[in-house]
């Protein structure tokens, strides 16, 4: 291993080391209000670089998440230009994600007529790093236009082949699937391309469980919530990355209840991780396995590339805490029910 390669290692584990603390949760769950969330983060924490200038009386709740967004995306920026074997991929990842998420919030809005609030909750830091038109996508009013101001881009060609049905409602279910196919595809290729080795195997191994699980969460949503036919929840899938069997998965898909879904993967290897989580409700497992084995990948990996993408994740788990304990205080939530939400 390189000196920089170590020294990637040696930095995203630092940086790891500044997290918080469970002191730090409990300061945070004793807080009465979004300002004294904020004055803890901006006081204690490694938040506090970004939060020095805003003023804790006058910062809305919005504004407050889109800076800690801020702060955790040049966060992975810096690092993944610090330097590794394939850090620019890993940079484009980030990238990708974050534009997938912004046009699916914008698919979303769009079936509810609503996309004139897209431009309010978007992440004014993407802009200088996106290919997406977004002056083009805040004033898109119908699939067209939208499609319009997504032409330059690779995601015109996955989207062009759908089209809004009798009501003017879009299959978003069926296009975010394809979608996260397209980024994770990348990510995958980019793996088998720069990497050998255990750094291989265990960047596989990584990604195929979180869709593994991934594909367990979507299977128990599509059926509890959108009771959906076992042939359509089988092509909201991403077989082709995960280590689960076409044939167990075509299992789950056709299971009559929640509990034979659970118990088919249960029965996997990988889903007995199930059994070694605490979870509140079923589509908290899979971001709670996520952040179980980027926790285990950052202690004792001696590859940097998995180190930093278990410190990518790890971070984002960070910050989804933060986000749930600001959400619950603002609502006066019971500091239990808040601190059930948290992953730890």
């Amino acid at each position: 291993m390189s000196a920089t390669s170590y020294a990637v290692l040696a930095k995203a584990r630092a940086k790891y080391g500044k997290f918080l603390t469970d002191r730090d949760y409990t300061s945070i769950l004793a807080c009465q209000s979004v300002a004294e969330v904020m004055v803890y983060l901006k006081s204690h924490t490694h938040y506090a670089s970004v939060l020095s200038e805003v003023n804790e009386r006058d910062v809305h709740r919005g504004r407050l998440e889109q800076l800690l967004r801020q702060y955790q995306f040049d966060d992975f920026d810096t690092l993944c230009r610090y330097d590794s074997g394939i850090s620019a991929g890993f940079s484009r990842y980030v990238v990708e994600r974050t534009e997938v998420n912004q046009i699916i919030r914008f698919l979303v809005l769009l079936n509810a007529n609503a996309t004139e609030k897209f431009i309010f909750q978007f992440p004014a830091f993407l802009a200088k790093h996106t290919e997406l038109d977004v002056n083009m996508l805040a004033n898109a009013r119908d699939y067209d236009e939208f499609l319009e101001a997504l032409h330059r881009t690779s995601y015109y060609d996955i989207l062009k082949v759908y089209k809004p049905d009798a009501k003017g409602r879009l299959p978003v279910s069926d296009m975010e699937n394809k979608l996260y196919s397209y980024v994770l595809g990348h990510m995958m290729e980019l793996i088998r391309k720069k990497t050998k080795g255990s750094e291989r195997r265990e960047l596989l191994d990584m990604f195929r469980t979180i869709n593994d699980y991934s594909i367990f969460s979507r299977i128990l949503r599509l059926k509890k919530y959108y009771h959906l036919p076992p042939e359509i929840i089988k092509t909201n899938m991403l077989p082709e990355y995960s280590s689960l069997s076409p044939r167990l998965i075509r299992k789950m898909c056709e299971a009559q209840s929640s509990a034979e879904v659970f118990q088919i993967m249960q029965s996997t290897g990988c889903g007995r991780l199930i059994g070694k989580i605490g979870y509140t409700y079923a589509g908290d497992i899979s971001p709670r396995v996520q952040h179980k084995l980027a926790k285990k990948n950052i202690h004792f990996s001696n590859n940097p590339s998995v180190v930093m993408i278990s410190y990518m994740l790890l971070s984002e788990t960070e910050l989804m805490n933060v986000i749930s304990l600001i959400e619950g205080i603002r609502y006066q939530l019971d500091p239990k029910t808040i601190q059930s939400m948290l992953i730890r």
